[in-house]
């Protein structure tokens, strides 16, 4: 593991981003700006943690077709989406995300809204593309909007911060980041013809890993390093806003996030299947610095 990991990951998210870009609004007419705000929140960078996921859990299953590149395009969008919202003056009000100006910082605050609106529309409207390719599955399910429903909870909690417990905590961290990456892998595994048994377990794996991906998210905005995360660290002590860690200190949350890891791997190596990238991808995700 450690830097070749780094460089592959690497290595596929620029091969997702030809995917992704392909499927993005061509920028014209009296909307321009729109869709140069929509472009610039997605070309902004990024991992592109969740339709690589989405990608490798399909190779996992030995899935064929090309429907799965509509349904990476569509999971960054909403990604994204999630991104510019939470960015957002009324939100978090962050300027810089990945080192580079947030959208909002570089259209105005009504243009991210509406960007980050537009790509969730968009999204929707990307995936049902892949109904053209005759391999794909009709009863796919698309599980989206459990994200939306923990954002609510998040904001209303940041209200009053003495009212967040951990139990809220960990219902915030199974939506906002658990239900997208629980999404991208199911959804691979669908695309590619796994069973129902084989779904569920993704699904399991996939949940272990979004939350110890979310508490290493809180680590790091304390330990992390500012030039290599690419934004301010300290910003949850700032915002008053309480985290995985605020309740279970750091030592417990690095456990935590060990714990959860080590379980999803092991159910992982279960499958009658093998991805080394993947059980390396995840493992990485844990211990990552950025």
């Amino acid at each position: 593991m450690g830097l070749d990991i780094k460089s592959e990951l690497s290595n596929r998210a620029t091969e997702t981003e030809k995917i992704i870009y392909k499927f993005l609004p061509e920028v014209y007419g009296m909307q321009r700006t729109i869709f140069d705000a929509m472009k610039y929140s997605v070309m902004a960078g990024g991992k592109r943690l969740r339709p690589v996921l989405m990608n490798e859990t399909f190779k996992l299953f030995g899935g064929k077709g090309d429907a799965v590149n509509c349904f990476m395009a569509a999971m960054e969008m909403i990604h994204t989406y999630s991104l510019v919202h939470d960015d957002l003056p009324s939100m978090d009000n962050d300027m810089l995300r990945r080192g580079k100006p947030t959208t909002h910082a570089v259209y105005g605050e009504g243009m991210g809204v509406l960007a980050g609106d537009a790509l969730l529309n968009y999204a929707f409207e990307t995936a049902l593309k892949s109904f053209e390719d005759t391999t794909t599955p009709t009863e796919l399910k698309v599980k989206v909007y459990g994200m939306i429903g923990g954002q609510v909870v998040d904001v209303e909690s940041e209200k009053n911060q003495s009212e967040m417990t951990e139990e809220k905590i960990d219902f915030i961290y199974e939506l906002k980041t658990g239900a997208l990456i629980e999404a991208s892998m199911e959804i691979g595994a669908i695309l590619a013809g796994a069973t129902d048994e084989q779904v569920k377990l993704i699904e399991s794996v996939a949940s272990k890993i979004g939350m110890a991906f979310q508490i290493q998210d809180d680590i790091l905005d304390i330990e992390g390093d500012e030039a290599v995360l690419g934004k301010p660290i300290g910003s949850d002590e700032r915002n008053e806003k309480s985290t995985y860690v605020t309740f279970k200190g750091i030592e417990k949350s690095k456990e935590e996030v060990k714990r959860l890891t080590d379980e999803a791997i092991e159910i992982l190596k279960k499958l009658p299947y093998e991805n080394e990238f993947l059980v390396d991808l995840l493992q990485y995700l844990v211990y990552r610095d950025n």
